[in-house]
């Protein structure tokens, strides 16, 4: 056939001829049963060949299925009855290169030729599956397939290409279809040897837009471009560039020379075709494999089949090693993973063991600071209650009281003059012991009228027998509704905590009794006052002289009566703003009521033993008010770790509490930095296993660091040659 003809029969369709093939489509299979029942004879009988019947018509003869005799393999005969206008060297040409290209497994076979015979033949394999075309006319491949069927058609370029033949007309109905679905392909009419100069005109849409150029000389990225346009066709289910605009514009075509300039345009003015992108299956690998092979570039293209052939198989093999390399990674992701519970859990297990202990020491530096605290507080009240019985008990003060308590006041001079002597010469004392002074002394008499007080007051001549200091009966009268027969103590006293009318805060009491010369009767009470906060003031004091620090802790005293702070920091800059009301909200949670109380009813070994001593939860009630309404409470909210002690013989229960965030902030820190070091570690086992399996991916892929490569390239070579010699060594033995 003619390069000028071929163009014409096949453009802009894909039916089939039979010249050098078996069945090409459908219709021509449904011809060859028409032919076949219509009981036609064969042209000639041939030596060693059963013909059982037509199965395919063409331009220059008839092909027939036979029988071969010895094997009884069928066959594919194609007679040339139709002589005339046969171009007989072209046809020679045909078989010549069948004949060279035998041997592939991807191409049909040429068994025989008869040129001498009348009328000629050839004896070619007999593929009864049909051609691709057919295949494709039921719909797109899919795309393992496709790429399964393109790559045998490589293969069969390639062996193409290595004996100097290049195809030149590469489509769907030229790849025909074995028992097994394996294509070979088939049709050379239109093939050219490398270093031929003649044209050869393809199939529209399948040709390359260099080639649809009567000028052109035959090129192998012609069957480049030719592999990707049927590739392109299986996977979408049409060539590239096909649309009805095209095929009507070349339909209205008046020459060949016109048709083949139209096509060019189409190609090469189109947008580059996308479809095979559109498909979910296909990978980028893939992608790029189709652009390059239909690049419209030649110089873009691959520059023949073996580069594609190659490329293919690199592909395959990097989506073979997907799954292992899969697996590499997602083992060391798994194990991490599974590690990841097992290290958390060790790491709360460490923070939660380094919390308990960090908790513990506070709570027992808490214990004895608490206990040390109660200690001193009581040596403090001790002593000042010791000092003011010693002045009650003095014979100058009792004579003094004695003759002049009943007096006026401008008739007590002496007395007055002798107690505020006394009291000088305790605040003197308190002052060189760097302990605060008391805030007041006074005197009342027998019924319990005020009768001294220093420092002076309207106090003075009112009668005070309602308060417990006075009586002792550890209850606070209503004022002027003491109950009848009312007594002073008898007994040195600590009266009840009682809120101070000048300063806000807790004040309390210490009284004791002055009796007359014969020892006989209680003539008078003689009592000192103080803010509790300043004895807490006293022991903080003490302590940084003693080069002690709090760090951070905070003092407290608490009422066990009825649970009421006494004493505390907040108090001492706030207790003047707050209402009696106010002041009573100040009452511990009920579940520290129980627990203290608890505690006072065992020793305090016992209770130290049972941990109901201290409290890891403890809610300071001052963190309890309002933050709208208080300032400064804030700063006393959340939990506190807090030791407690009963104060001697009083109801009071002294408290060192701590921050419990604060204490609690090292093991924090020791978390933090366990998660950050716990996640670098993550991040740099993830950024190793990347790039050992980018090396890896490199390597396998011939990339990477040169001198990596060349130490792969070596050992693989080694082994080579390790494997080479142990084979030869176990040859001479078994020789």
């Amino acid at each position: 056939m003619a390069g000028r003809e071929s163009a014409e029969n096949t453009a802009g369709d894909e039916e089939a001829d039979l010249d050098g093939t078996a069945v090409q489509d459908e219709a021509a299979r449904d011809r060859a049963r028409a032919i076949s029942l219509s009981g036609g004879q064969p042209p000639t009988t041939l030596p060693g060949y059963r013909i059982l019947r037509q199965i395919g018509e063409g331009k220059y003869g008839t092909v027939w299925l036979a029988r071969e005799l010895n094997t009884g393999k069928h066959v594919a005969i194609k007679f040339y009855t139709h002589r005339r206008g046969v171009d007989w060297s072209l046809l020679g040409r045909e078989v010549e290169k069948l004949a060279v290209l035998y041997t592939s497994r991807n191409i049909v076979g040429l068994l025989s030729v008869g040129w001498d015979h009348d009328p000629p033949y050839y004896v070619m394999e007999y593929l009864p599956n049909g051609s691709l075309a057919t295949r494709l006319e039921q719909g797109t491949l899919p795309t393992v397939e496709a790429v399964r069927v393109a790559t045998r058609v490589c293969q069969a370029l390639v062996h193409a290409h290595g004996s100097g033949i290049l195809h030149c007309d590469l489509k769907p109905a030229n790849v025909l279809l074995d028992q097994d679905q394996e294509p070979r392909l088939c049709d050379f009419g239109q093939s050219r040897l490398a270093d031929e100069q003649s044209h050869a005109l393809g199939t529209l849409f399948y040709m390359a837009p260099e080639q649809a150029d009567l000028k052109g000389v035959p090129d192998a990225r012609w069957d480049v471009y030719a592999l990707g346009a049927l590739l392109y066709h299986m996977l979408v289910g049409q060539p590239p560039y096909r649309s009805e605009e095209g095929e009507r514009l070349l339909k209205n075509a008046g020459s060949l020379e016109e048709r083949l300039e139209i096509y060019r345009r189409i190609v090469r003015r189109s947008p580059r075709p996308n479809g095979h992108r559109q498909i979910a299956r296909v990978d980028a690998g893939l992608a790029e494999i189709i652009d390059r092979c239909l690049a419209v570039d030649p110089a873009r293209r691959f520059a023949n089949a073996q580069a594609v052939l190659d490329r293919l198989r690199m592909r395959a093999q990097s989506r073979a090693r997907r799954p292992i390399l899969a697996i590499g990674l997602i083992l060391p992701i798994v194990l991490l993973a599974g590690l990841a519970p097992v290290a958390l859990a060790a790491m709360r297990d460490a923070v939660s063991t380094a919390r308990d202990n960090v908790t513990a020491r506070a709570l027992d530096s808490n214990a004895l600071s608490v206990s040390l605290l109660a200690d001193s507080l009581r040596q403090a009240l001790e002593r000042r209650l010791g000092e003011l019985s010693s002045i009650a008990a003095d014979e100058q003060v009792r004579d003094a009281v004695e003759r002049e308590i009943d007096n006026p006041p401008d008739q007590r001079a002496a007395l007055w003059k002798l107690l505020d002597q006394r009291r000088t010469t305790m605040d003197v004392k308190l002052t060189q012991e760097r302990r605060r002074v008391d805030a007041s002394w006074f005197l009342c008499d027998a019924g319990g009228v005020q009768r001294w007080r220093n420092p002076r007051s309207d106090s003075q001549e009112k009668n005070y027998n309602f308060r417990d200091y006075f009586h002792g009966l550890d209850v606070e009268f209503v004022e002027n509704a003491a109950p009848e027969g009312i007594r002073p103590i008898e007994e040195p006293h600590i009266s009840l905590a009682y809120r101070s009318t000048s300063t806000g805060q807790y004040s309390i009491a210490l009284s004791a009794p002055v009796r007359d010369q014969e020892n006989r009767k209680v003539i008078a009470v003689l009592a000192r006052t103080l803010d509790l906060s300043d004895l807490l003031m006293d022991y903080e004091k003490s302590l940084m002289e003693h080069g002690v620090s709090l760090s951070g802790r905070k003092l407290a005293l608490i009422d066990s009566r009825e649970w009421k702070l006494l004493a505390h920091p907040w108090l001492t800059d706030h207790a003047d703003k707050l209402s009696v009301v106010q002041f009573d909200q100040l009452t511990l949670p009920e579940v520290m009521q129980y627990q203290l109380a608890e505690m006072l009813r065992i020793t305090p070994l016992q209770a130290a033993e049972d941990r109901l001593d201290r409290s890891d939860d403890y809610l300071d009630p001052v963190g309890l008010l309002p933050p709208d309404k208080y300032g400064g409470v804030r700063e006393y909210g959340g939990g506190w770790l807090a030791a407690f002690s009963a104060v001697g013989n009083t109801h009071w229960i002294a408290a060192v509490q701590e921050d419990r965030d604060a204490a609690w902030k090292p093991v924090d820190g020791l978390r933090s930095r366990l998660l950050m070091s716990g996640l670098v570690g993550l991040g740099v086992v993830g950024v190793l296993l990347v790039g050992m399996w980018g090396l890896i991916i490199g390597l396998l892929n011939d990339r990477g660091p040169r001198w990596l490569r060349n130490l792969a390239g070596r050992g693989r070579t080694e082994l080579a040659g390790s494997t080479l010699l142990s084979l030869s060594t176990k040859g001479s033995e078994s020789d």
